[in-house]
């Protein structure tokens, strides 16, 4: 551990070299820098990462919003690990750090000699993470592997979409989300370890076993009975009725109900307690057998009155339901604003936006959520901080980075 000046929070007192980009990664680290690490960002010169680069949305053209989303809260600095020099000095940056997180396609690292036994050499307490599509091991280790490869290898699109569609997406990179949640997580943990025993360690993240994690507690049909669960739309294969029902004006209501003891209150919402008498619908084993009937009948009464019309009713039977929001009214969700979730920063570039902050709650100290960086913005001070760099150094590679 170093003794580097700490942000607030409990991981405050660690640096981690972030050699990742995109979305896992990146994902990855922000969660760390959440936690209050120090957490400094190498990119290329004059690229960065390649969510700089990708295509803005209309009317965004001069703003990052893509890259904004996955890398507050960190520092950068412009290396290019191609170049002699400046891998020298990475390496001097990996020396100092106490974590290295990288998502590199396997192999690449250890050609750039900065995988974990060459920094390990030099740094034998470095917790060292990489994470990649489908692990540093086995037959499908080279694979190419983004988002919906992984929705799809990992088995979650053969579950969602309608009964006899075609298998179907998540509408977000969930995958990537995973894997970098997953990855922080262990890093956190291993942390501890490393800080117990004074041994560094490796830890092998792999985006399809991360998915997989994730599908695990919906998996045991499949690896219990070696049955495989057909796509049911937005229904649930083992409660009726769960479904997105469409109110008067267009909108949808997703109800769902958990157990035999809220089918009365459902009944009771929406105006059919004779249905909760009914024997042929008693029990959830019933009801599922009946799920074409149920859902029928439940449709047509949504129907026939808007949304706000039914709030109050399912409120006031303490129903599990929600309004279908789109992501800006998620955004102004109530609750969400409550939370305080969404924060207002000011970029140094493109000047006020917003981003999802940490999806938490403490009483302990919370880091700030700060801007994410410019491309090599904290160049200087980053030298400065970890290696100690004087004017003249400072001097020397700005001059040959101008050269370059």
């Amino acid at each position: 551990m170093t003794n580097n000046p700490a942000r607030p929070g409990p991981l405050g007192p660690f640096r981690v070299l972030d050699l990742t980009q995109v979305l896992s990664g990146p994902h990855c680290t922000q969660m760390l820098a959440d936690f209050g690490a120090d957490v400094v960002k190498i990119e290329r010169p004059g690229v960065g990462d390649d969510l700089r680069n990708t295509l803005a949305y209309e009317g965004r053209e001069e703003h990052q919003d893509y890259f904004y989303a996955n890398n507050r809260s960190k520092r950068s600095i412009a290396l290019d690990l191609k170049s002699p020099k400046d891998l020298e000095i990475a390496r001097a940056l990996a020396a100092e750090a106490d974590i290295v997180a990288e998502n590199f396609a396997p192999g690449t690292a250890d050609r750039l000699k900065m995988g974990y036994e060459d920094l390990k050499a030099i740094n034998p307490k470095l917790l060292y993470c990489s994470i990649s599509g489908f692990g540093q091991t086995g037959p499908a280790r080279d694979r190419l592997a983004l988002d919906p490869v992984i929705q799809a290898v990992s088995g979650v699109m053969s579950v969602t979409g309608d009964d006899g569609a075609p298998p179907m997406q998540i509408g977000a990179p969930l995958a990537d989300v995973m894997a970098g949640m997953y990855a922080a997580y262990a890093i956190v943990g291993a942390l501890h370890g490393v800080r117990t025993s004074g041994e560094g360690c490796y830890l092998d993240v792999s985006m399809q076993d991360a998915v997989m994690a994730a599908l695990g507690p919906r998996m045991g049909e499949t690896l219990q009975a070696g049955r495989l669960p057909s796509r049911q739309g937005n229904g649930n294969p083992l409660r009726v009725p769960a479904e997105s029902y469409r109110t008067a004006d267009g909108r949808y209501l997703a109800v769902i109900c958990m157990s035999d003891r809220f089918w009365p209150p459902i009944c009771r919402a929406v105006g059919r307690p004779d249905l909760a008498e009914d024997p042929r619908y008693e029990k959830m084993a019933d009801r599922v057998a009946a799920r074409e009937t149920i859902d029928g009948i439940l449709a047509d009464i949504f129907a026939t009155k808007t949304i706000e019309e039914w709030v109050p009713a399912l409120d006031a039977e303490r129903v599990p339901y929600s309004r279908v929001n789109d992501y800006a009214e998620a955004l102004s969700d109530p609750q969400v604003e409550h939370r305080g979730l969404v924060r207002d920063i000011e970029h140094p570039a493109s000047g006020p936006i917003r981003v999802v902050g940490p999806p938490w709650k403490t009483t302990a100290a919370e880091a700030p959520v700060t801007p994410p960086p410019l491309l090599g913005e904290h160049t200087e001070e980053v030298l400065r901080e970890w290696l100690g760099w004087g004017d003249r150094e400072i001097s020397d590679f700005a001059d040959r980075a101008g050269a370059d």
